[in-house]
């Protein structure tokens, strides 16, 4: 005879009840349980399912799907009662189904197991989280785009090793950023790609021995198709680590526009202003407005690393196939959505209410003999080879930072002692404006190239 010791919904092989210490301890219902649309629509879609195939009867189906229906509406409103004696997302449904239709409720799990309910679950949830992210991406590409146009003019200095080292204009900059996330938007949809397979019907690990449709419930949950083989279904994450991974660049790349906002608002550099709700003011010193968002959205970029090497980790000594361990893979995985999210949406606000102090960008430019290189290509095209005219040039540069002076700034006679190939015309080729507006080849810093890069990214 059963024993009555334990009352968990897999307790008939147990003859004591689970202690209350290891109850607490492997509990994942007080963070699987945001899965509980997920969890509801895969329930929904696969009792339909056990209808069709004839391993439930549609009158059993129905007060299924009425009954989970009823719960995710006592979910949203609050009234739903978590339990952590029923461990997970999914017991704590079944149980409260079991309450509201009876034995029907009962029949649901036949097919199926909780391995290849929640990789399904996660699948259903991480699919819409990409969704939300694009979205946000495409909130920040619009914003760049519009601020690239504004400053399609705007001459700023572009750096390498952090030294100026050619003008550019600051539209050019935001179409830069405008690549990175564009790239990581590609990565986003390459990702759901091969996340969008359904691990539903791989139950444990074997499959089941009842006559379902996997096809069925991949078209009514909108997968793509179905995964191919059992083991594999429930056992493998690398569909998360892979999101999680590509946060993780979108994070660094949010991170390294972190950075340069941070220098840019700086006094030294006075690039940018940050409008006041972006920034916070200091405990001691009244004078400061401090660049708090960016500043957190870099040291933020850490934390979704971090969760990206969390699952790693979590993998990297599992044997097929399901392990418990897996159930500590949804914390970094929820955490890096959150946090990605939170950074993407302040971006996205903060990006269109950046105001570029033009003035202070192009006096920075005019420092650091930026036109050197101008200099330089004015040589080649009057004969002088390149590396011989790189020469000239330095030459020039080291005359003109002993007189503390650009080079624009030396008189022609000066020039010339350097090159007799120097006429009056090299003033029109060294300017800042003239040195932007030279670099016209496609994807180039010239103003006209910048606006023709917003015409294509619209459309026109």
């Amino acid at each position: 005879m059963a024993s009555s010791g334990n009352q968990k919904l897999w307790g008939g092989r147990f003859a004591e009840s689970t202690s209350a210490l290891v109850e607490k301890f492997s509990e994942s219902v007080s963070f699987d349980a945001r899965l509980y649309r997920q969890d509801i629509r895969g329930s929904q879609a696969h009792a339909r399912m056990l209808a069709k195939v004839g391993v439930l009867s549609a009158e059993d189906a129905d007060k299924i799907v009425s009954g989970l229906d009823t719960i995710l509406a006592q979910i949203e409103a609050g009234s739903f009662e978590w339990s952590e004696k029923l461990e997970d997302v999914h017991m704590n449904i079944e149980a409260r189904l079991t309450e509201l239709v009876g034995d029907a409720g009962k029949r649901l799990h036949t097919g199926r197991s909780r391995n290849d309910q929640v990789a399904t679950d996660i699948r259903l949830y991480l699919r819409d989280a990409i969704d939300d992210l694009v979205g946000m991406i495409d909130r920040i590409a619009a914003g760049l785009l519009d601020l690239a146009e504004r400053e399609a003019d705007s001459v700023m200095p572009g750096f390498t090793h952090l030294q100026i080292a050619q003008p550019v204009t600051f539209g050019h900059h935001m179409l830069a950023w405008r690549e990175q996330i564009l790239r990581d938007r590609e990565r986003l949809l390459d990702g759901r790609k091969r996340l969008n397979r359904l691990p539903l019907g791989a139950a444990a690990l074997a499959g089941t021995v009842y006559p379902i449709d996997r096809h069925y419930v991949a078209e009514q949950l909108g997968f793509d198709g179905v995964t191919e083989n059992s083991l594999d279904s429930v056992s493998d994450r690398d569909f998360m680590i892979e999101f999680c991974a590509t946060a993780s660049l979108v994070m660094v790349h949010l991170s390294r526009w972190s950075e340069e906002l941070i220098l840019w608002a700086s006094p030294m550099f006075a690039f940018v202003d940050l409008p006041d709700r972006f920034c916070t003011g200091s405990s001691i010193m009244p004078q400061k407005k401090n660049p708090d968002v960016p500043e957190l959205v870099r040291g933020k970029a850490g934390r979704v690393i971090g969760d990206l090497n969390a699952l790693l980790v979590l993998m990297k000594g599992q044997p097929l196939a399901y392990n418990r361990d897996n159930q500590e893979d949804k914390p970094p995985l929820f955490d890096a959505i959150d946090t990605l999210s939170l950074c993407l949406q302040v971006y996205a606000e903060m990006i269109p209410a950046i105001v570029v102090r033009r003035d202070n960008c192009r006096a920075a430019a005019a420092k650091g003999f930026s036109t050197a290189t101008d200099l330089a290509d004015y040589l080649v095209n009057k004969g002088l080879p390149f590396r011989d005219a790189h020469h000239v040039v330095g030459s020039a540069v080291a005359h003109a930072a002993q007189k503390d002076c650009d080079l624009a700034e030396l008189p022609l006679a000066e020039l010339q002692q350097f090159s007799p190939l120097i006429g009056d015309d090299v003033y029109a080729h060294i300017t800042l404006d003239a040195s932007v507006a030279a670099r016209r080849s496609y994807g180039g810093t010239a103003p006209e190239q910048v606006r023709a890069a917003i015409a294509r990214a619209r459309g026109n």
